[in-house]
Parts: C-alpha cells; sequence; structure tokens
C-alpha cells in the first residue's frame, strides 16, 4: 500500500532525517504505522544524502546577485 504524503508531518520528516540507515528509516516508518520497502529507504537515504551542496555549486548561488547586477543593474531596482 502506498504512503499518503499528505499524512506525513514535519516532525516525521525531521525523524526520518537523523535515521542513519535503511533499517532504522523501516523502523520508525513502522513505528508511525507505515510500510516502506527496503529499496525505498535506500532511495530516500540516497536522496537525502545529495542535498548539500558542493563548493562549485554554492559558489554559483552565492555569486548570483553580482552577475545580475553585472547585467542590467538589478540589485538597484531591488533597493527602490
Amino acid at each position: 500500500m502506498p504512503i499518503d504524503k499528505n499524512a506525513i508531518t514535519k516532525e516525521m520528516v525531521a525523524k526520518a532525517l537523523g535515521c542513519k540507515n535503511a533499517e532504522e528509516l523501516m523502523a520508525l516508518a513502522k513505528a508511525e504505522g507505515m510500510e516502506i520497502t527496503r529499496e525505498e529507504a535506500e532511495a530516500y537515504l540516497a536522496e537525502l544524502s545529495d542535498l548539500e551542496l558542493d563548493s562549485e555549486a554554492l559558489k554559483n548561488v552565492a555569486g548570483g546577485i553580482k552577475f545580475c547586477y553585472d547585467i542590467d543593474h538589478c540589485a538597484m531596482k531591488w533597493a527602490q
């Protein structure tokens, strides 16, 4: 039976973020009255491990406003 994503609370997500492996995540889901497969748990954990920006992506995000300013002075428009 698929998990109703609307039934997942912020607290459940916070607890899931603390899981170190698929077994912990599967146990947490079961304690919350949900069933997930090992494959689903591993896929979720793999997705979480990819959430941090690497240094190059972080530079691009941080440099976005300067790039915008260099093109059409949009930073000046935002300040008004």
